[in-house]
């Protein structure tokens, strides 16, 4: 048996996100569940504590079915979600895997997400859903991956979730954590801007820059993926 991997989606996607992953990380015990507002969870609110709440779960279930600390990773919110929930349990995970999740909401960036997540309510979300998937497909997202990409639906959840990350996901939610701390980026992912502050923040960071791939890397470039996180369970201590 070997240890389990958790995986965490992104803003706006579901566990499905992860289906594709199920083929290329063979052989390993995987463990994805919907975040609060998201795939069948859609239409329930988004909190601090639903959300930590549903990592917990995750966490306790991969203990159940693999050998020794599980590996988290996460994918932008899944990723800023499962840094807080390591700061949390410092000593619990085998090895923590953020993916496009290392900006720093003290950024210059933070008032035009707080500003598009302020006025998301006032927008056409199905619209808003239609355009955003056309630029994904155009970005690199094929097959089954294009095919699982959400509907407008998945946006009720946004504000919320990205007002938690603004206030809480700062690098120094790293600091205790006492396992190695992957941090995987597209070159061309504006999440990766202060990865070297996180980086900073932990005792033991490997940062994996995959290049040519944007903020949709698990999605665009899944095999380059799935290698860096069998990866970090395979050296996980």
């Amino acid at each position: 048996m070997t240890r389990a991997l958790i995986l965490l989606h992104g803003t706006r996607m579901s566990r499905r996100q992860w289906r594709p992953y199920e083929e290329l990380l063979t052989g390993l015990p995987l463990v994805a569940r919907d975040l609060p507002g998201h795939g069948e969870r859609a239409g329930e609110e988004f909190t601090r504590e639903a959300a930590l709440a549903t990592v917990e779960e995750a966490v306790a279930e991969a203990r159940s079915i693999g050998d020794g600390k599980p590996v988290l990773a996460g994918h932008s919110l899944g990723g800023y979600l499962g840094a807080m929930w390591a700061a949390q349990h410092p000593h619990d995970l085998g090895a923590l895997v953020l993916i496009g999740a290392t900006a720093d909401p003290a950024g210059p960036l933070t008032g035009l997400y707080r500003g598009f997540a302020r006025a998301l309510p006032y927008v056409d979300a199905e619209r808003m859903a239609r355009w955003m998937n056309v630029l994904f497909r155009r970005l690199g997202a094929k097959g089954e991956h294009a095919q699982l990409l959400p509907d407008g639906a998945a946006y009720a959840a946004l504000p919320a979730a990205w007002e938690l990350v603004m206030d809480e996901c700062g690098p120094e939610l790293l600091r205790e954590v006492g396992c190695p701390v992957w941090m995987v980026n597209g070159q061309l992912d504006q999440m990766r801007i202060h990865v070297r502050r996180f980086a900073a923040a932990t005792t033991d960071a490997r940062v994996v820059t995959v290049p040519r791939a944007t903020h949709l890397m698990p999605a665009t470039h899944p095999e380059q993926v799935a290698a860096v996180l069998r990866k970090a369970v395979a050296d996980a201590r």
